[in-house]
């Protein structure tokens, strides 16, 4: 079974889709913020799969009208409409998924490796505008990535090795302590869904806007003070 939190009290647990927009904010400030303290950052990434859990791939325009307000907040990201032509946009992020779990075995890239590649995958997603469903895209971005065996992970690919974690991590996600994308976890006890955000729709979406109604990224440096 797949334990809610990574037990290393020096890593941060994080259940996300690789394309939720708030999950990708919550990662840049947390990353901001070690980096400002000359902290190295090591994360564990569990699929929270969104379209698993709607039966289908999250709307478009949910995600442009999130962007926008995402985007105001944290514009040193990058972040970018979808520009690409529309049909290579992403329709399931499962290939992603699966990719960063299978990453994790040390002969591919560990902890480190796999965090690396989720990294390259949101970048690539809201920066430039790829299309991450494709295991083509996915293995060309794992060359990107210090500690990750791209020959290694195409053959694990080709397996189907990510596949049985991301279903056994979405099992564990629909439990309560899981509250949505993105939650994140230490061992000395951080348990935060969202952290810094509260916001809301102005009508039910996909035909309000999303509006953030308070943001504070004092919540990485409490986080951080968790670790050793």
């Amino acid at each position: 079974m797949t334990e809610l939190v990574n037990p290393s009290a020096n890593v941060v647990t994080v259940w996300s889709d690789t394309t939720c927009p708030w999950g990708t904010l919550a990662l840049h400030t947390l990353r901001t913020r070690a980096h400002a303290q000359g902290r190295d950052l090591l994360v564990d990434h569990r699929a929270f799969p969104l379209e698993l859990f709607n039966s289908g791939p999250t709307p478009k325009l949910i995600l442009d009208a999130e962007l926008v307000a995402i985007a105001g907040i944290a514009p040193d990201y990058g972040w970018r409409q979808w520009r690409a032509p529309d049909y290579t946009y992403p329709v399931t992020t499962l290939p992603a998924l699966e990719a960063v779990q299978a990453a994790k075995a040390p002969t591919i890239g560990g902890l480190r490796g796999s965090d690396e590649l989720d990294t390259a995958l949101r970048h690539a997603f809201y920066v430039d505008n790829r299309c991450i469903s494709i295991h083509s895209v996915i293995l060309d971005l794992a060359k990107s990535c210090d500690h990750v065996d791209e020959d290694a992970l195409a053959d694990a690919l080709a397996r189907g090795t990510g596949r049985p974690a991301v279903y056994e991590q979405w099992k564990v996600a629909q439990g309560p302590e899981v509250q949505g994308s993105p939650h994140l976890f230490t061992a000395a006890g951080f348990a935060e869904h969202n952290p810094g955000i509260t916001f809301h729709w102005t009508t039910r979406p996909p035909i309000g806007f999303p509006r953030v109604d308070d943001h504070n990224p004092d919540w990485a440096d409490n986080l951080l003070n968790t670790l050793p």
